[in-house]
């Protein structure tokens, strides 16, 4: 069973800056393509960033370009989420998700077989 366990959530002032982690848990598991998603209360899930199995694509949603940045180190099985510049609206749940199929950078939910457990990002002013 793949478990992504995510670390890294927590309050941050606005202006600040936060890094959320998230690892692949089943060693014989490849993840391909990976992403970030957010839930605000009350609203949809969104769509925040994705990488490409080789990193060499991303996809960033326009309320986040520019201000958060992804990376993956596929030794580690990992995603990382650099959340910088956070305004209020950023405050959410995030949950990282990685798909068994797709390779490239999508920001559809529906790409992505497994997620994680979520975290909680807070956001100060």
């Amino acid at each position: 069973q793949v478990q992504l366990v995510e670390s890294g959530g927590g309050v941050v002032q606005a202006g600040g800056s936060l890094r959320l982690s998230c690892a692949a848990s089943e060693r014989s598991f490849t993840p391909l393509a990976m992403a970030w998603f957010r839930q605000a209360p009350g609203k949809e899930i969104e769509s925040v960033a994705a990488i490409s199995w080789m990193g060499s694509n991303t996809y960033f949603a326009d309320s986040v370009k520019g201000r958060f940045t992804i990376s993956r180190d596929n030794d580690k099985k990992m995603v990382v989420l650099q959340m910088n510049s956070a305004k209020p609206e950023d405050a959410a749940i995030y949950y990282c998700a990685t798909s068994r199929t797709t390779s490239n950078a999508s920001g559809s939910s529906r790409a992505y077989d497994y997620w994680g457990q979520g975290s909680q990002v807070t956001v100060s002013s």
